[in-house]
């Protein structure tokens, strides 16, 4: 039994009131609601059909039907040969959001995460690239308080790491600056990964000569120094509205929120659905087609960005299946397009 244009028209109806409502639809709701020109009774044998065929459930006997996994992605293969021309219509509003703090490519992936977050109402998550490749240009240790420190290290692209560190006994800001000096002169210019490799130990005991006062503080910073220069070679996850689900009539039950809430947080998790989301410039997994049991009850689109035609990262949106897939797919392609532009012009030396 094939899908005749009739049972496309009531399939696109059933999906389409099922994401404005969450609630099973019926024949009759169909039959109002959208002008088909074809009785309830015609609608139910076809609605009928359309449960054989794997499109529709009845989650209850006297209840209306709700789309599957199937049904969706039958909608969405038909709404992606499309893709290429699907924009978000405020386009230039977001491309103006997202520039103005486009010298530091922290800011651009704050921005960009923060507005597909806010237009979709789902949430969101940048990947970002892999830092092991990228140059160090300083470092900086600043006292706060007494006791408390931030280390800054600047990289090409002003991609900023801070860390705020916590000491036993202070430091002075004398001994501080000459630890950012000493770090800085033997660092700049090299990659993060050669520092890990190659210059760590030297560095650790040329550190530890620095030995005016404090010196149990310094033989207690110089590690964690060192520590946070190495994690800056994992890859970094932005995200926003994780609580979003909360709204979210899928979501009703506290421990189904808390797991969804638990994945989203877990930064190996998200990098690990990202990675083995493809390569293409979008993609889409629908429900059952997600690898993680979390995400069983939700669609991942994810956009790649690229600086100079290569990808470096994904952008990309997790909701319910019950999603507006066409406004998030062109928001997210949107918003990797604007990345892509915004991230070539302003970072000639790379990412």
């Amino acid at each position: 039994m094939s899908l005749d244009k009739r049972k496309i028209l009531i399939l696109k109806a059933i999906i389409s009131s099922y994401i404005d409502n969450a609630e099973a639809v019926g024949s009759r709701t169909i039959s109002k609601k959208y002008e088909l020109g074809v009785s309830p009774a015609t609608i139910r044998n076809e609605m009928s059909d359309l449960e054989e065929m794997g499109f529709l459930v009845q989650p209850h006997t006297s209840s209306g039907r709700i789309p599957t996994d199937k049904a969706y992605r039958y909608f969405v293969d038909d709404l992606w040969k499309n893709a290429d021309k699907s924009r978000n219509p405020n386009v230039e509003a977001i491309r103006k959001i997202i520039d103005e703090e486009a010298s530091e490519l922290d800011s651009i992936f704050n921005n960009s995460v923060r507005i597909l977050s806010q237009i979709t109402r789902y949430t969101s998550f940048i990947v970002a690239p892999h830092l092991k490749k990228t140059k160090i240009k300083r470092i900086q240790l600043v006292s706060i308080t007494e006791n408390k420190i931030m280390l800054i290290i600047v990289m090409e692209s002003n991609i900023v790491r801070q860390v705020v560190i916590n000491l036993r006994s202070p430091i002075p800001e004398e001994q501080l600056h000459k630890i950012s000096v000493s770090l800085s002169e033997r660092i700049s210019g090299h990659k993060i990964e050669d520092v890990n490799l190659n210059l760590k130990e030297k560095l650790i005991k040329e550190l530890y000569n620095i030995k005016e006062s404090s010196e149990y503080s310094l033989i207690e910073l110089v590690p964690f120094l060192m520590n946070q220069i190495g994690k800056m070679e994992d890859i970094d996850v932005y995200s926003d509205g994780i609580t979003n689900i909360l709204g979210l009539p899928e979501y009703n039950d506290l421990e189904k929120a808390k797991e969804f809430i638990s994945f989203a947080e877990n930064k190996d998790s998200i990098v690990k659905l990202f990675q083995n989301a493809g390569q293409n410039d979008l993609d889409i997994s629908i429900g059952n087609e997600n690898p993680y049991d979390e995400l069983k009850d939700c669609s991942l689109i994810t956009a790649t960005y690229k600086f100079n035609g290569k990808i470096v990262g994904k952008i990309g949106v997790v909701g319910p299946t019950r999603m507006d897939y066409e406004k998030v797919i062109s928001t997210v392609k949107s918003i990797s397009e604007i990345m892509n532009e915004i991230i070539d012009r302003n970072f000639t030396d790379g990412i």
